[in-house]
């Protein structure tokens, strides 16, 4: 125990020590009996947890007809008043103090807390084993109310972990949730980690202790003005390390009440039938992807995932829970941070597709992030992660760490993936956008090599760890030139085309600026800004559309011996081969319209993701080269199956629209791109990614009677960017109302 902790043991002893007497006073002077009549501490003071200037929480409890109690309960509490205790104070029956604590979710969790300080040991027993009887046999009716209150609170208040003057009682991941997650320790439905609930909980209390004594009086709130003085009472070096040590007990709190809501929501709406067994006796367990499960609510690993031989494990895990908005389970996480095998340098093209996978999920990040950093599996897959986490925030527009504003950038960025033709750069760059944060000097000039170094790291071609770099250095650019240069200046236009060169690292460094902007806070996102930032790239855009920058190429054929290899029996043919780390199936099927998309379905049904593809058509064959994820299928046993789908398609499209059935569709993106091709109509599509998407988009196109000449095929982290060169039965472009109608159709189909 430490000294700080034994301090506030003693200042509950010595009010002990001070209602014991006041209470035997009283019963000699009134001539009462003490049987039948306890005093009892309840809240902090039952704890024993009373800082400097806390309040004493006292409850009189009193058997039934207990005589002259008023003139008792005066003659205790006077004395306390005349010496300005800080009291709040009750008088109840055993009766009186369950209707209180079933009335009032406060009172219930103070109560929780009773120990008998002075009086009738037997009445302050029974009223403990009476309230923690009803709080156990109540507790799955009120817990959504409880849950509700907190969530109430960190709305108001905030959380912990973000506050620049934060509240160590009441904001979320505060002394008060700490209390919560006893509470629900108590009700036996759900378990959380003690020694980290206790650590988490004493850090806070001491950091209490010391504003008590700084500030001279009781309050919660770590001021500026007094955050120099308690981190000097604390022994640390100044408000930043003292906010970086209570932003990370708020987190660690918070991870630990998230974590634990979700559990108790798993809990409160899992059908009774789902604790049922498998017949081999272990839990149920619904496949989600490659060694990955779900499990009660949780993401879990299969019983056979080795991570201490697959690398890219963790990522899928995180990628599947983030998107899915699921808990990953916190076993999963501390497994993958002590045993799973490190990632090659540079990372395969896997990982970092679900690294971006991660990133793009939105909301879902948030929180897989957080319970794969608390057990220390981040600081393995991006070491520069350390330096900023907890770091606050420098200026006053900022309303997050660091770290969380990465984050929350992150979440921002993905709203805009369709909006941008490499969604995946836009999300590692809001990713390490402000890692130079954690150096001296311009944070845009030296997170630009932090940037750099990470990119080459996860992979990226020197082209495009460039253009990560450049964002990164130039984030701040088009917000600063917007507001400080005239708009009607050519120099100024000539200045942000001279930087950005290309129409597509404009739309990248928009996004990222709109994406900054907004997870600041609402002083820098202000409409005027927007706006501002938003007339500069339509200046810029329209300086670089002269150029032509940013067109779509049309996919190159497949290459000749590739085609030799695939041709079969009956002009059907499939290979499968592994290209530099990559499965490869390239695939010749008769060209004609619709056999595209039963090629799509057949892979989606064997379980094979499309990474990319690059599709033509040569002498009345559709060639196409697939590069998947999965396991590596048997070429004669796909071309079989191809076979049998190219004649009657219906059993493939049943299973795979089975699959699909229960994921919701997210809004996607169709265009046309009139200024692409002038030998056809060119379709863009820009989608989350999921199993059988590029089956709805083909066979959509197909439906219209449009022929696919060729096509690009990419998948960006969980987002797709498909492009399609489309014509006529002639191979004629396709007429504009055709071509619209096209678009019309896979537009619906993506969102139905």
């Amino acid at each position: 125990m430490t000294d700080r902790a034994e301090q506030r043991r003693g200042r509950a002893e010595e009010a002990d020590a001070l209602l014991q007497l006041l209470l035997a006073k009283a019963c000699d002077a009134l001539g009462v009996p003490t049987e039948g009549v306890a005093l009892v501490a309840v809240g902090g003071y039952g704890r024993e947890e009373l800082s400097p200037y806390s309040d004493l929480d006292v409850m009189l409890v009193h058997a039934e007809g207990y005589p002259r109690l008023d003139e008792l309960a005066a003659q205790i509490w006077y004395p306390l008043w005349d010496s300005r205790t800080k009291l709040d104070h009750s008088v109840r029956t055993l009766a009186e103090a369950r209707e209180a604590a079933a009335a009032d979710d406060r009172v219930a969790l103070g109560l929780l807390d009773a120990r008998h300080v002075a009086g009738d040991t037997h009445l302050t027993l029974q009223l403990r084993s009476v309230l923690m009887a009803d709080w156990r046999r109540t507790a799955k009716s009120r817990l959504p109310g409880l849950a509700q209150a907190c969530r109430d609170r960190a709305s108001t208040v905030g959380e912990l972990a973000h506050l620049a003057e934060p509240d160590l009682k009441e904001a979320y991941g505060g002394l008060r949730d700490a209390v919560v997650l006893r509470a629900l320790v108590a009700s036996w439905l759900v378990d959380v980690p003690h020694p980290v609930l206790e650590r988490a909980r004493r850090d806070l209390l001491e950091v209490r202790d010391v504003l008590h004594e700084v500030a001279g009086r009781a309050t919660d709130r770590l001021v500026a003005d007094l955050a120099g003085e308690v981190a000097a009472g604390l022994g640390m070096s100044g408000r930043d390390e003292l906010l970086r040590h209570v932003y990370a007990t708020g987190r660690t709190l918070a991870h630990v009440c998230d974590v634990s809501w979700r559990r108790v929501e798993s809990l409160m709406t899992k059908p009774p039938r789902s604790r049922r067994r498998q017949r081999s006796g272990g839990p149920l367990l619904l496949a989600l992807d490659e060694g990955v499960a779900q499990h009660e609510g949780e993401v879990v690993l299969m019983p056979d995932a080795r991570p201490e031989r697959d690398p890219v494990l963790g990522l899928r895990a995180a990628a599947v829970a983030a998107d899915r908005e699921l808990v990953l389970s916190p076993a999963v996480c501390a497994r993958l941070a002590a045993s799973a095998a490190d990632l090659p340098e540079p990372w395969p093209g896997e990982a970092r597709r679900l690294l971006c996978a991660l990133l793009g999920a939105g909301n879902g990040l948030l929180e897989v992030w957080e319970a794969l950093d608390q057990a220390g599996y981040i600081s393995r897959i991006l070491p520069e992660w350390d330096a900023v986490r907890f770091r606050p925030p420098q200026s006053a527009i900022h309303r997050f760490t660091v770290d969380r504003h990465l984050l929350e950038t992150c979440v921002e960025a993905s709203a805009m993936v369709r909006d941008v033709r490499r969604p995946d750069l836009l999300l590692v760059a809001a990713l390490v956008h402000d890692l130079g944060k954690a150096l001296d000097g311009d944070h845009s000039v030296t997170g630009a090599g932090i940037a750099a170094r990470v990119a080459r790291r996860i992979g990226f071609s020197e082209a495009d760890a460039d253009t990560i770099t450049l964002l990164v250095r130039q984030h701040l650019m088009l917000a600063q030139v917007a507001t400080r240069r005239d708009l009607e200046d050519p120099m100024t236009v000539d200045m942000v085309v001279g930087i950005v060169r290309s129409t597509e690292t404009l739309d990248l460094l928009e996004a990222l600026t709109y994406a900054d902007a907004r997870a600041a806070g609402p002083a820098a996102s202000s409409p005027w800004r927007m706006r501002l930032v938003g007339e500069l790239c339509r200046r810029v855009r329209g300086e670089l559309a002269g150029g032509g920058e940013g067109m779509w190429t049309e996919a190159p054929p497949v290459a000749v011996p590739v085609l030799h290899q695939v041709v079969g029996v009956g002009r059907l043919g499939v290979t499968v081969s592994d290209h530099h780390g990559d499965l490869r199936v390239n695939v010749a099927v008769p060209d004609q319209v619709g056999t595209l998309s039963t090629v799509a379905a057949v892979l989606a049904v064997e379980r094979l993701a499309v990474r990319s593809a690059v599709i033509t058509s040569v002498d009345g064959l559709g060639i196409s080269q697939w590069t998947v994820a999965g396991s590596p299928p048997d070429p004669v046993r796909l071309r079989d199956r191809l076979a049998v789908a190219l004649r009657d398609s219906t059993d493939v499209v049943r299973r795979l629209a089975a699959r699909d059935s229960s994921r919701a569709r997210v809004a996607s993106r169709v265009d046309l791109l009139p200024e692409a091709s002038e030998t056809a109509t060119v379709l863009q599509v820009r989608a989350h990614d999921r199993p059988g998407l590029l089956y709805d988009v083909t066979a959509a196109i197909a439906s219209t009677g449009a022929d696919i000449r060729s096509a690009h095929v990419s998948t960006l982290g969980a987002e797709c960017v498909d492009v399609f060169y489309l014509t006529d039965s002639h191979g004629a472009p396709l007429e504009s109302e055709d071509a619209r109608t096209t678009a019309k159709s896979v537009l619906d189909r993506l969102t139905f």
